[in-house]
């Protein structure tokens, strides 16, 4: 062992001999003694560092292909991720431009119902009303037959109904809302319907009515009648408005059908408004001479009788038929006191034989207003009314406007 141990210490001091290192600086020479332990350590350093570099070359260039293929996974994962937000991030534009869009409709939407809203409000108060209260039509009849769809045999062509349209007419929905804008959309949809039925009802009791007098309706509701008529709206502004107001064409096309249909009842009721149909004594009376040809009282002779005698009591009460202005109130040869009053759309009345006149010419009168008292002035053989009719400048039967006025009273 020891033999060994002075082998290694002269191997030691062979590879390590104390050393003397000369530094020359200035004139001035410095050494520095290196001592066998010096060496040895500075030895075993540059040998660790030495290994330390090898190790480090040997492991960069083994692991290197292992470090390449980790790094292009983790490229590959980081390229995954960001395809991922990509998407995510264009899902929640799309959902965005989705909810505006959404937006954008519910509001048109909504635009489009209130405007629908309002368009069936003004229709129902051109209509009349927000409500009709209308009663059931039941066929009028005269003589045992139904008339109330019958056309008059003057008339030269029987009445056309309107064609209605079938075309659908939808507002765009989103998905949330299709339920309650179907309903909204079918519940607009039988208002107009149920509108157009009542109106449809009423025209035709009307024209019933107004057939039951004996008048033409052609010659009523002709080119030439007086149609003035006020109201809160007239069609043709009610038709530019539908086509300016951006309405479904086929929604505006209804309404604007349902509106020509109200148009014309609210014509045909002006014209029967302005029809004679009151009786003109407002107590019991009988008649006692009718329209048309007759023995004259006076001279035994056949004559034309243009009117109606109506005999009561003396003083009764007359009154007019329907509402107008009177045009003649004084003396008439023939009549003796005697009033007439304009009721418009052709229609004039004529009173006579009066004890006394309570209503000057010029005078707007009610219908049921007493115009004057029964009497026997004139050319007349005792107490009675002497009342006519006149359409157009001719003189009509009146017992026809008494009966269909009699109706009237019993539909009210």
């Amino acid at each position: 062992m020891s033999q060994f141990g002075s082998r290694a210490r002269a191997f030691f001091d062979r590879m390590f001999p104390e050393r003397q290192i000369y530094h020359r600086s200035g004139g001035t020479v410095r050494y520095v003694s290196l001592s066998p332990g010096k060496q040895a350590l500075l030895a075993l350093s540059a040998v660790g560092f030495a290994g330390w570099c090898v190790y480090a070359t040997a492991n960069t260039l083994l692991e290197g292909p292992q470090a390449t293929a980790s790094n292009a996974e983790i490229e590959r994962e980081r390229a995954k991720y960001d395809r991922w937000l990509n998407e995510s991030r264009a899902q929640a534009s799309a959902a965005q431009a989705q909810l505006q869009e959404r937006t954008r409709q519910f509001d048109q939407a909504t635009a489009e119902f209130e405007s629908r809203h309002e368009v069936l409000r003004s229709l129902l108060e051109y209509a009349g009303g927000t409500s009709l209260q209308l009663a059931a039509a039941r066929p009028i009849e005269r003589d045992g037959a139904r008339i109330i769809m019958a056309a008059s045999i003057d008339e030269a062509e029987p009445r056309q109904s309107r064609a209605i349209t079938s075309e659908p007419y939808q507002v765009t929905t989103v998905g949330y809302r299709v339920g309650r804008d179907d309903r909204l959309e079918a519940d607009q949809d039988h208002t107009l319907a149920e509108l157009e039925d009542q109106v449809v009802e009423r025209s035709e009791q009307t024209r019933g009515v107004l057939r039951l007098t004996g008048v033409s309706m052609a010659s009523l509701t002709g080119p030439d009648a007086d149609t003035a008529a006020g109201g809160p709206l007239v069609p043709q502004d009610f038709v530019a408005y539908l086509r300016d107001s951006g309405l479904n064409p086929a929604f505006s096309s209804r309404v604007a059908q349902v509106a020509a249909r109200i148009g014309e009842s609210r014509r045909l009721g002006a014209i029967a408004g302005a029809t004679p149909l009151a009786a003109p004594v407002a107590v019991d009376y009988r008649e006692t001479s009718g329209y048309g040809q007759r023995i004259d009282p006076f001279n035994g002779r056949a004559a034309f009788h243009s009117g109606l005698d109506l005999a009561a009591f003396e003083r009764a009460p007359v009154v007019a038929t329907s509402p107008g202005t009177v045009v003649f109130a004084g003396t008439r040869s023939g009549y003796g006191y005697t009033v007439e009053i304009d009721h418009g759309h052709g229609f004039k009345t004529r009173y006579g034989h009066l004890r006394d006149i309570q209503v000057q010419r010029g005078d707007r009168v009610a219908i049921g207003q007493r115009v004057g008292s029964m009497g026997s002035t004139g050319r007349s053989t005792a107490t009675h009314l002497h009342y006519e009719v006149w359409f157009r400048g001719r003189a009509v039967d009146p017992v026809n406007f008494l009966r269909a006025g009699r109706h009237v009273h019993e539909q009210g």
